[in-house]
Formats: structure tokens, C-alpha cells, sequence
């Protein structure tokens, strides 16, 4: 389970599997979290040192009253007063601008309002400006490293932010480049990352920018992540003269995530399915490329009903909102024996799993998914029982949720069945998600019934 690092009132009282913003808001109610590092450097004390005049708290507040909806961190990129913060940390205003601000304070307690230039919700930046740059001049800006330098793996590098909302720190830890079966670059950061850190820079020992504090592991410890400098810096180049955004984004996101699974599905496709390994079907498992696998199964020499279950998923998500994190593909096959039950204890039990599936998330994203089923033919005349659906987003109008279900009907006493479900996809690529997948699956040897006839003439 992975965490973003803003802190997020909503969150205090929501728990989830996946990617979600914890909390750090006042100290009674903050979720545990581990605190920065205790001892510190001598170099990390000069960077810290440094560094304080360019770091600042970022909160978004309502409008009707000074209290916040969320807290992160943000460190100044230019000498105009240009700062680079996450996007899970001010989309509470990107998405409703008319019900929110945006403020920061710095170390020094200088505080002032701020306005919403640019972001890149794909890598979860956001560049922002003061509406009053008075106040931040002369502080100088964090560095990036120079094009394609990187720390060499177990560099010290520091990262810097505002853990819990207590007061501004900093952390060691080390540097282990890129995350690996993430398809979203994202570098692995050997170090403790708390809530309430996140839009806060990541440096080298030269106090560059190596990336920017995003999220940590609920499940482990020391493990981090960062978003790679490079990204700001791109970020910071688009958008350094744009003018403020005053309306809601939905239009710009609905944008970035057209492009985001346009090459997702484009490599997803491009792999080859790996073997399942089964004695009886061919099962479309994706490569451990952008996914983490995890197997399951009944107890070797069990009586009964055999199975086995294979999990994949990808270890990437697009944080759209407090709700939603949309972006990602997952594929899951279960397999089932039942010599042992007879033809018609199985059927039952294999129907019944296959009934108890659920589609569509009942949100206020999403509109109710529309579903079709048919009997097809896989590779090689395996038949198969075929139910697609997609949910439309209500604000995301070119965008679907897909799910596929399938379950074989070649025999009486075994069985395979699929799911793939994939997230915000144009209507073209559901479609060419949706086929991939059914032609995956097959025999892998076909039984003689299906065999073709040979012999003498």
C-alpha cells in the first residue's frame, strides 16, 4: 500500500488499498507517521541550512474560512517566486477554484496568497506563483541537476519538507534510481518521507534537485518515492508564463490522460502474454514489466474443489482526487479442478463464482456501467463466456472504465476464468484492450474433439 505525503482532513476518516494522501493536520488527530530522521549530517545540517529561506508550507483553504483542506510542502525554482509543489497537494482548488485558495508560509513566517500556473497530473506536479512575489525575492531558488546527471545508487541525498504539519525538517536517506514495474518514472528513495512532506524538494549533497517528495510505503520501512527533477524542471519550462488558472481543470486532465493511456495501452499490448503454465488452457498473464504478480491457491493434496488464483497489478496510479485514482490496468485469473466433485457440484460452484463478480464503482465520478455478454471462441475454438462493460466518467466525457469477465465452457469438471479491468481509456482503446485480452486465452493443447482429422486416404 503506498501513501501520498499531503495532509488531507478527508483522509483522517478514509482508508484505502491503494494510493491515497494521508493525513497530518493537527496533532491530536494525525495519523502515525514516521518522523524525519534524528540525526542529521553534518551535511545535511548545511543543506537545511541553505535551504530554509526557499522552502514553504502550501495549504488550500476554503473560501468561506481559514480552515484546511490540505497541507504539503513546496520549495521556490526561480528568483521570480516561481515554486514546485505536488498536484494531490492543491487539487482540492484545481478542481473547484470558486470553494478554494491557496496560501503558503515560509520558515520565516512570511505568508502570502498564491496562484495555479501549471500542473502535470501524470507525475503529480503542480508550479504555482505568488500573486505578490515581494515577499520571496531574494531567497534564491533550488538548483536542478544538470541533464542526465544522477546520484550514483546509495548516494546520501536529503529531502526537506514539513512532516506533520510540526515545523520544517529534514532527512537522510539514499538514493536507489528508478522504482522498477513502474510504468510512471518514479525514483525509490531509501529514506523515511512523513505526512504533510510532499511538494517538498529531494537534493544531492551539492543541494540540487535530485526529485520532489511524493509518497511512501504504508507497508515498509525506508521506502519512498520521489518524482525525478526532470519532470519539475519540464513543468517549470511550460508553464513559467502561463497565465493563472481561475476554472476548474477538468478539461486539461480529461487532456494529459488521453495521452497517458494512449501509451499505456500502445505498450501494454506490445508484450506478449506469458505462460500460465496450466496443463489445459492457454491464460493471458502480462508481463512483470508495469505489473507485480502475487499467486494463490488450495493446499497441495486438499480434497474438494482445486484452485489457484493469480493477482497482477500495476504499482502506478493517476491521483485525480481524494476519491479517485484512475490510470492503471489489472489482470486476474483463477483456475478450477473438479474431478473431485462431478460435473454437477462443480457447475454449481463454478457458476456461483463467476456470478458473484462485481462491475462498476458506484461514485460520484462515474455514471453506471453499461454491459454486454456474449459466448465467444479464443484462440483455437475455445469457447468462452464474455461479459464487457465500461463506465463513463460523468466531468471526463472521452474517458471509460473497462472491465472484461470471462469463464471457459469447454468441460464439465474444469475451468479457467479472466478478469482484466483497465481505467480511463478512450472508447477505441477499450476496445483494443478488450479483444487483446480474449484472444489470450486458448488451449494449450487442444482436446481431440476439437483436433484436426488425419489419416489415410
Amino acid at each position: 500500500m503506498i501513501r501520498c505525503l499531503h495532509a488531507s482532513a478527508l483522509a483522517l476518516a478514509l482508508s484505502f488499498a491503494t494510493v491515497w494522501p494521508a493525513a497530518a493536520q493537527a496533532p491530536a488527530a494525525a495519523a502515525p507517521a514516521a518522523a524525519a530522521s534524528a540525526t542529521v549530517s553534518g551535511t545535511g545540517q548545511r543543506i537545511y541550512a541553505d535551504m530554509q529561506p526557499r522552502l514553504l508550507q502550501v495549504r488550500t483553504l476554503l473560501k468561506t474560512q481559514d480552515s484546511q483542506s490540505s497541507v504539503g510542502s513546496a520549495f521556490l525554482v526561480t528568483a521570480e517566486g516561481h515554486l514546485i509543489t505536488n498536484y494531490h497537494v492543491i487539487s482540492s482548488y484545481a478542481l473547484a477554484p470558486e470553494r478554494h485558495r491557496l496560501v503558503y508560509a515560509t520558515v520565516d513566517g512570511q505568508q502570502g496568497a498564491l496562484q495555479l500556473l501549471a500542473f502535470d497530473v501524470l507525475h503529480d506536479l503542480a508550479l504555482l506563483k505568488p500573486v505578490d512575489p515581494a515577499p520571496l525575492r531574494g531567497r534564491g531558488a533550488v538548483p536542478f541537476r544538470a541533464d542526465g546527471a544522477e546520484p550514483e545508487r546509495g548516494a546520501r541525498i536529503f529531502s526537506l519538507g514539513n512532516p506533520l504539519d510540526v515545523g520544517f525538517a529534514v532527512t537522510e536517506g539514499a538514493y536507489n534510481g528508478l522504482a522498477e514495474r513502474h510504468y510512471l518514472p518514479t525514483l525509490f528513495f531509501g529514506g523515511s518521507l512523513s505526512s504533510g512532506m510532499s511538494g517538498g524538494p529531494a537534493l544531492d549533497a551539492q543541494g540540487r534537485l535530485v526529485g520532489v517528495n511524493v509518497a511512501a510505503r504504508r507497508d515498509g520501512e525506508q521506502v519512498s518515492f520521489l518524482v525525478p527533477a526532470a519532470l519539475a524542471q519540464a513543468l517549470l519550462a511550460r508553464g513559467r508564463n502561463a497565465a493563472p488558472i481561475t476554472q476548474p481543470v477538468h478539461g486539461e486532465i480529461e487532456r494529459q490522460l488521453l495521452a497517458h493511456q494512449a501509451g499505456l495501452v500502445d505498450a501494454f499490448i506490445a508484450q506478449p502474454w506469458r505462460a500460465a503454465g496450466h496443463p489445459r488452457y492457454r491464460i493471458p498473464v502480462p508481463m512483470e514489466t508495469y505489473s507485480r504478480c502475487w499467486g494463490s491457491g488450495t493446499a497441495a493434496g486438499g480434497r474438494g474443489l482445486l484452485f489457484e488464483r493469480s493477482d497482477c497489478a500495476m504499482d502506478s496510479a493517476v491521483f485525480i482526487d481524494e476519491r479517485l485514482r484512475t490510470g492503471t490496468i489489472t489482470v486476474r485469473h483463477e483456475t478450477y479442478d473438479g474431478s473431485r466433485l462431478g460435473p454437477l457440484r462443480f457447475q454449481q460452484r463454478y457458476n456461483a463464482s463467476f456470478d458473484n463478480e462485481v462491475v462498476g464503482r458506484r461514485d460520484s465520478h462515474r455514471v453506471a456501467a453499461l454491459c454486454t455478454e456474449r459466448t465467444v471462441r479464443a484462440g483455437g475454438g475455445l469457447p468462452l463466456r464474455a461479459v464487457v462493460c465500461l463506465q463513463a466518467y460523468k466531468k471526463l466525457p472521452q474517458l471509460f472504465d473497462l472491465s472484461v469477465l470471462t469463464a471457459s465452457l469447454d468441460s464439465g469438471t474444469t475451468g479457467v476464468q479472466g478478469r482484466l479491468d483497465a481505467q480511463a481509456l478512450s472508447f477505441d482503446n477499450a476496445q483494443r484492450l478488450a479483444r487483446h485480452y480474449l484472444e489470450g486465452f486458448g488451449w494449450t493443447t487442444p482436446p481431440p474433439s476439437t483436433a484436426p482429422k488425419t489419416g489415410a486416404r
